[in-house]
């Protein structure tokens, strides 16, 4: 890894901190705190760890945002206490992350999180090294992960979203760092490699800075794909398809609905001209200079996954867990999972999410 602001690679210092020779950089849980910027926040923190307080440093890491959140972090005691959350769930609701939790505790069954599952079976790593920006709470690491992909890693501007990555969702096997995708990459490139960037460009003040940089990470024989790309009309810094395709030349577009579907059918998806997707609510690119062989596998469950009962059901009712996930993914998930729970469920209760693979201590 190599320094946000000066580039120098960094290398440990003490067991909680990195060092490039004039900066130090706190390290918790396993997690570098590499967010150029954020001056006050990684000296707070290495302050905290040097002293021996693990838990005032985590309190400091796990209060520390993105620009766009609009929610004071929680009290510092409630954050310590956090650390000894037991399930997903409970964390989420500690750090109190609200409709960004409630988005992590249903990832992996929502629309968008199901046309990741199809963009990823038609273009899949193959074995290349993964780098997830705004990889979130791990959704996307975990599943190549028990596809047996890697090296993994994440990246992303928020420490709190990599702490639960860590905690509850992919465990030690993937190398998490928090950084600013606005400033120099922590990573260099390691040969060809695999970069997505999934639901997250609309949000970026310069998207295609990002993907010419993703571009570059991925080396001739490496692959850039983008889900959940706003369209005009949606939040954030929306753009009609062809303004989406024109900053990832030569990638195949996709819109998100037929992605979407694509996985609910088990079958590899579509892709479209821009000047067919007008009236997706989202594009999604990739280009794939290695050509790699579709994966269906990426479609389903891993393997052996201990199916539980979707939890947007309670009582035998389907219940959004909050208005705002309502109104985006509300029309879309309602296609496939009905209003009652199902008695005898389907035979693709599975396809349908009806039945899904929640990480174990969700």
């Amino acid at each position: 890894m190599r320094s946000p602001e000066n580039g120098a690679a960094l290398r440990a210092d003490t067991p909680h901190s990195l060092t490039d020779g004039t900066t130090r950089w706190p390290v918790f849980a396993g997690v570098p705190y590499l967010r150029a910027g954020r001056d006050a926040v990684r000296d707070a923190a290495l302050t905290a760890l040097d002293d021996g307080r693990e838990r005032d440093a985590a309190a400091v890491l796990l209060a520390d945002n993105d620009d766009w959140w609009d929610e004071p972090p929680p009290p510092a005691e409630q954050l310590r206490a956090v650390l000894d959350a037991t399930t997903l769930r409970e964390a989420v609701a500690g750090l109190g992350l609200g409709r960004v939790g409630d988005y992590f505790l249903h990832r992996d069954h929502d629309p968008s999180g199901l046309a990741v599952l199809a963009l990823t079976a038609a273009h899949p790593p193959a074995g290349r090294p993964v780098l997830d920006l705004a990889c979130g709470a791990g959704h996307l690491l975990r599943r190549l992960a028990q596809a047996h992909e890697g090296p993994l890693t994440g990246i992303d501007v928020v420490f709190a979203k990599l702490w639960l990555a860590r905690r509850f969702v992919v465990g030690d096997d993937v190398a998490l760092v928090c950084a600013d995708l606005g400033h120099p990459w922590p990573v260099s490139p390691a040969g060809d490699a695999y970069v997505a960037v999934h639901d997250v460009l609309y949000f970026l003040d310069d998207p295609a800075a990002v993907l010419a940089t993703a571009a570059e990470h991925a080396g001739a024989g490496g692959a850039v794909v983008a889900a959940h790309c706003h369209t005009t009309g949606r939040p954030g810094h929306p753009r009609p398809p062809e303004g989406w395709a024109a900053l990832l030349p030569g990638a195949s577009t996709y819109g998100e609905e037929e992605l979407t579907s694509a996985t609910l059918e088990r079958r590899l998806p579509r892709s479209a001209d821009t000047g067919d997707l007008g009236d997706t609510e989202a594009v999604a690119l990739a280009r794939d200079e290695g050509a790699a062989v579709p994966e269906p596998g990426f479609l389903d469950p891993a393997p052996g996954a201990d199916l539980r009962p979707n939890p947007l059901y309670a009582d035998g009712e389907r219940r959004w867990p909050n208005p705002v996930w309502g109104e985006e993914y509300g029309p879309r998930a309602s296609t496939y999972l009905p209003r009652r729970w199902p008695d005898p469920l389907p035979g693709d209760a599975v396809a349908r999410r009806l039945l899904v693979d929640l990480p174990e201590p969700w």
